[in-house]
């Protein structure tokens, strides 16, 4: 054995840890999102429905498809819209947000619940966006984009225009001071 090896010494630690010792988003209060977002997803699911039964009712009848233009599948497809449009509603009263100092938490669903606790320093990038129907309301949806991934990955909806745009500015605020404290460290 001619060739010397040279020993590297590797120093690792990978400790558990005791889930009880974690903090805990449950605790937190998260705040209701606008009142003004059922309404406004009301109205948004009950006029796609009204335009989807309109379509059936006044479609001539196909072979493939009989009972176009039949009023009583007309009136299946509204009440089946207002249905969707019934439960939109309760789901969009149930919706809620919090903002910590270290991740943004957004709560949706009515059946299905679904909570998302975004760590901060993963955003790199946040935009507000609204539809027409959003703006007769006053509403926005805040887009928080983060690393490696190719769409949003945290849509909060619902939120007052006020609102929405004083939690962008924190949000961006974050983003440069987390980019500035990463800069700092590889001088």
């Amino acid at each position: 054995m001619g060739a010397a090896t040279k020993e590297i010494a590797l120093e690792f630690h990978n400790e558990p840890v005791d889930p009880d010792t974690l903090p805990a988003w449950e605790a937190v209060e998260l705040e209701p999102i606008s009142p003004r977002y059922a309404p406004c997803r009301l109205l948004t699911i009950g006029g796609w429905s009204a335009l989807a039964a309109a379509a059936v009712a006044l479609s001539p009848p196909l072979e493939a498809f009989p009972l176009a233009g039949d009023w009583r599948m007309a009136a299946g497809v509204f009440a089946a819209g207002a249905l969707a449009a019934a439960i939109a509603w309760m789901e969009a009263r149930r919706r809620a947000w919090g903002l910590r100092e270290h991740d943004l938490i957004y709560r949706s669903g009515l059946i299905v619940r679904r909570t998302v606790v975004l760590p901060l320093a993963r955003v790199q990038h946040v935009e507000t966006i609204s539809g027409p129907l959003e703006r007769a309301f006053g509403l926005v949806r805040l887009a928080c984009y983060t690393a490696g991934g190719l769409s949003t990955d945290l849509v909060v909806a619902g939120l007052e225009r006020d609102t929405a745009e004083r939690v962008r500015h924190y949000l961006l605020g974050r983003i440069g001071a987390l980019d500035d404290a990463e800069a700092g460290d590889d001088e």
